[in-house]
């Protein structure tokens, strides 16, 4: 350190003596805009002439070793040098990618350059990938890991520095890069004020105070959600935007229905060939679902499919596009960057949707009572079975609000279907699970009954049969009393039946399971504990952890792409009127509901073996692997996921062991303390005061939140997002929305369904337009994009300059490769019925890797669709 001031304040160890200068050759790969912002030509043409003006891109190093007495110790700076040739570049390896030469005079003040200073003098911004410099004196290869967008010089209130790829904890820092360091958090936190524009880079916290549109319509007014006791809820991406004319607790929406204009800061946009798969895909589903609605509003046809062949046709036949002013004055409203993917090369029959895994093999499976418990255990929703410990079910709705909410089924209704064993025998044996949906929606019942919907709240029993399969033995659908909620619930129990009208019955009360169930898992299991609790994580791991430090390298690849995701879904999903309220139940309480859930959010649950403990589905047991024993031993989503599950811990523990030795080491780490209370107080405010948080004061709190963290990014996710379209992709499998309660004996409903029981089926749930409206939707979130990154894999190899975690890294990815070739035997296992199934689908959702497109397997790093 001393050696550093001397060498600031005097010039080096011999004021007069001169210092030794050479040149560096450098490399840059970067993106032009021109490549990435859809061949905007007129951006390429201003950029050639800012260089012939002079007005380059431009270059400084900065050093690690030394610091500039004349600018507050910081970093000395090189002279500038500029990109060579803007407009004659050498081709990347990689599509749309340019590769610049630069070259560097280095001298010996500046030693060890740390950092690089950058300016962008051109009319137009670019992505820059990475900086290279080759030879450096006493160094050898230096390597800039930048993956960030570089707008015009003036965009800016403070330089772009990059950092080389060295990890350092704060106090490991070169203390002439500190302040470079500390510079770039504030320019990232930015001052919380103004609307926040394309080029900002700011990472900042919000309500959900954006859903809702007064100034619409009343009927399109929302609760906010976060802030409050009555409605918490974790924080997203603040825009700065202002408030609506109707409520100035409401922020205003973006007009355009489809616009891709919502502020996320810059670097958490999608790139381009996942932006150009988006788009195409949304461009295909808003043509789908709009084809049906005009059809719809011009001939005043049904909304209603007939039988199940017609259902069939959306996937074997397609939907026809209409000609005329109506879609011609459709297409005027879709932006232009989508018209320009509507010709695809990749052989898409445009109106066509894919047939979905769950009746490629057979049409009719899916409605076996054997399928039907096997997807709660390997289907699109594998979290929500648990142990049924005590008979019969009791709620923990209170009694004085809801009276009685406990069970009304008895020991009559399954007892004779027990294969032998008693209920006290089933219970102490563990053979008894329930798929309860009765607490989570009964309190919302009434409302939502209100609308269009007509469903109930469920429970579902199910006994372990020794071959390793569920049997359904009941399903008890209740309603709020109609006197009132203090009276309880009145209720009905239904038991399995094969043939005539109680065999309709019997498939009717699946159905209300199944919508039951797609309303919890798309707003509760894949929304709520993925897309929006991880939100705040990616927000303060920007804010609190420089990009040198290593838990910033830890987790940075596991929040690609979330924010921006999130932010579409705010615009044209889960909005008031959005296409969620149109084709899940709770229509417009689903978000509100989803806030009532929060309230029991616990980080700590979302670790997979204390899930499985606290579903009653594992136990602990010192003898079996990794000292957990699965209740239901052929439980494909637990197994494989407790193998990727230890997997990330290992590597999350090899990995922070090298870089904290001793618990007060992660105590002393200001921006790990930083973060962790800012992800508390802010990011989850709500939940701030609750005892169940780390304190973060040992490596293994740090070890536990981050393998929490990167499992719910990466492969919880997974799981309950990729199976979307091949399960729910037919949606008499996963009906979304019941419209009229069980038949009652004497109605014509009831005969309808004793004439002709498939019709009255599906004029009992989702309608012919939001069915295909939601598999439309479906469909996009279903799809893995041609640059994904999966679980195991990072985007460059030169992450990090440190050996020992590159090796560790290695062994993860070997590790995940074995838990590939496991999953391919355990699905060719015959014994394992649960793996495939009567619809014959193995279960692939937790399998690492994947290629592009509808796969129904791959683990992406992050939240990224």
């Amino acid at each position: 350190m001393l050696s550093h001031l001397l060498k600031a304040t005097h010039g080096g160890d011999n004021g007069s003596k001169k210092m030794r200068s050479e040149k560096i050759k450098g490399t840059v790969v970067l993106m032009k805009k021109n490549v990435l912002d859809f061949n905007d030509f007129q951006a390429s043409f201003l950029d050639g002439i800012h260089e012939l003006l002079g007005k380059k891109v431009s270059l400084q190093l900065i050093s690690a070793e030394n610091g500039d007495a004349a600018n507050g110790l910081q970093g000395k700076l090189g002279k500038p040098a500029y990109l060579e040739n803007w407009t004659l570049t050498d081709a990347s390896p990689v599509a749309g990618e340019s590769k610049f030469s630069v070259d560097f005079d280095w001298e010996e003040e500046i030693g060890t350059p740390g950092a690089v200073l950058i300016k962008n003098n051109h009319h137009s911004e670019f992505y820059l990938r990475t900086i290279t410099l080759e030879h450096v004196p006493g160094q050898g290869r230096i390597h800039f890991v930048c993956n960030s967008w570089v707008y015009p010089d003036k965009r800016y209130e403070k330089d772009r520095v990059f950092f080389t790829n060295k990890t350092y904890l704060p106090h490991e820092m070169p203390e002439p890069l500190r302040k470079y360091r500390e510079e770039e958090l504030k320019a990232l936190r930015g001052n919380g004020e103004g609307e926040l524009q394309e080029w900002d880079r700011v990472y900042d916290y919000a309500y959900y105070n954006d859903l809702g549109n007064p100034d619409k319509d009343p009927e399109y007014a929302r609760p906010v959600l976060g802030g409050s006791a009555e409605y918490p809820y974790p924080r997203r991406g603040r825009t700065g935007r202002p408030p609506t004319e109707t409520d100035p607790n409401t922020e205003s929406r973006i007009t355009l229905l489809m616009s891709l204009n919502i502020y996320v800061p810059r670097d958490e946009r999608f790139g381009h060939l996942k932006l150009s798969d988006f788009l195409a895909y949304a461009l295909k589903s808003i043509v789908q679902f709009i084809i049906p609605e005009l059809k719809d509003l011009t001939d005043r046809t049904h909304n209603e499919f007939d039988s199940f062949e017609d259902v069939l046709k959306v996937y074997y036949g397609g939907v026809k596009l209409p000609s005329g002013p109506l879609l011609d004055n459709i297409i005027k409203n879709i932006p232009l960057e989508m018209l320009k993917e509507i010709f695809r090369t990749d052989g898409e029959q445009l109106l066509k949707y894919p047939v979905p895994q769950v009746i490629q093999d057979s049409k009719t499976a899916w409605r076996t009572d054997e399928e039907f418990a096997r997807e709660m255990l390997a289907g699109v929703d594998p979290v929500i079975i648990s142990l049924l410990e005590e008979f019969p079910p009791t709620s923990k709705l209170d009694p004085e609000v809801y009276g009685n909410q406990n069970s009304a089924i008895t020991k009559e209704h399954i007892e004779h279907n027990l294969e032998g064993l008693t209920i006290e025998g089933a219970l102490t044996s563990n053979r008894l699970f329930i798929l309860n949906h009765h607490d989570t929606l009964m309190p919302y019942l009434r409302r939502i009954n209100s609308t269009t919907t007509k469903t109930y709240a469920s429970r579902t029993i199910l006994l372990l049969r020794d071959d390793g399969t569920l049997k359904p033995l009941a399903i008890e659908l209740s309603l709020p009393h109609p006197d009132g909620d203090q009276y309880g619930a009145v209720s009905k129990v239904y038991t399995p039946a094969e043939h005539g009208v109680e065999g309709s019955i019997w498939q009717l009360a699946k159905a209300y399971v199944a919508v039951n169930d797609s309303g919890v898992h798309q707003l509760i299991s894949h929304w709520l504990n993925t897309h929006a609790t991880i939100e705040p994580f990616v927000i303060a791991t920007n804010r609190q952890l420089s990009v040198v430090h290593p838990i910033y390298k830890l987790l940075q690849p596991h929040f690609r792409d979330t924010m921006n995701i999130n932010a579409f879904a705010r615009q044209i999903l889960i909005n008031g009127g959005g296409i969620l309220e149109l084709t899940v139940f709770p229509a417009k309480y689903a978000m509100e509901m989803s806030s009532v859930i929060y309230k029991d959010w616990n980080l700590l649950d979302q670790a997979l073996p204390r899930d499985l403990k606290k579903r009653g589905v594992a136990i602990d047991d010192k003898d079996s692997p990794n000292g957990l024993r699965l209740l239901i031993k052929d439980y494909p989503y637990a197994v494989d996921g407790l193998e990727i599950w230890f997997a990330i811990e290992k590597w999350v523990r090899d990995y922070c062991s090298f870089y904290y030795k001793t618990d007060e080491m992660v105590q002393k780490d200001p921006e790990v303390q930083a973060w962790w209370k800012e992800l508390r107080e802010e990011g989850h405010g709500d939940k701030k005061d609750e005892p169940w948080w780390p304190k973060m004061q040992t490596r293994e709190e740090l070890i536990d939140s981050c393998t929490i963290i990167i499992w719910v990014a990466s492969a919880l996710h997974a799981a309950v997002n990729f199976g979307q379209y091949p399960y729910a992709g037919y949606l008499p499998n996963r009906p979304t929305i019941s419209r009229r309660f069980m038949p009652e004996k004497g109605t014509s409903e009831y005969a309808e369904l004793e004439s002709n029981p498939d019709k009255a089926y599906l004029k009992t749930i989702t309608a012919q337009l939001q069915t295909l409206l939601g598999i439309s939707l479906i469909e996009i979130l279903s799809r893995h994009s041609s640059d994904e990154v999966y679980l195991g894999q990072r985007d460059t190899p030169d992450w990090t300059s440190d050996e020992t975690p590159l090796a560790a890294f290695e062994e993860f990815g070997n590790r995940l490769s074995g838990i590939e070739e496991r999953i391919v035997q355990m699905n060719n296992d015959e014994k394992l019925k649960n793996r495939v199934g009567p619809v014959h689908v193995p279960y692939t959702l937790l399998y690492p890797t994947s290629e592009g497109g509808l796969t129904g397997k791959g683990i992406p790093n992050s939240v990224s669709i």
